[in-house]
């Protein structure tokens, strides 16, 4: 058994330079061929913006993936003004057995990711 998460995440403001501390996300896989969603955790990131986003050696099936921030909350209780209210990212696991780790970059009025390692 895996000892860490199939999926993590780690949120970064780059406006400044920080960890984005205490920011909620869901994760979500899509069932079936129509866009529905079946939620599988809702969390909020630690004091160094990362988070597990499944329980350690759990059991990950291929498919589409996402996982939706709320930025817009955040950033409010940094009293800044966004741009971008929610970020969500879609991403296909392909490789069921492999680490996934989604970093998502955050500013008022812009945001990249990627896939780390």
């Amino acid at each position: 058994m895996n000892s860490r998460s199939p999926i993590t995440t780690h949120v970064l403001d780059t406006s400044t330079g920080l960890p984005a501390a205490g920011m909620e996300f869901e994760l979500s896989r899509r069932s079936g061929t129509a866009e529905t969603w079946q939620s599988l955790l809702k969390g909020t990131t630690d004091s160094d913006g990362r988070a597990a986003c499944l329980p350690a050696g759990a059991a990950l099936a291929a498919g589409v993936y996402r996982l939706h921030f709320g930025t817009g909350e955040y950033f409010e209780r940094q009293n800044v003004a966004t741009f971008y209210p929610a970020v969500t990212i879609e991403f296909q696991i392909a490789a069921a057995g492999e680490h996934y780790h989604v970093p998502l970059l955050i500013s008022p009025f812009g945001y990249s990711t990627y896939r780390g390692s």
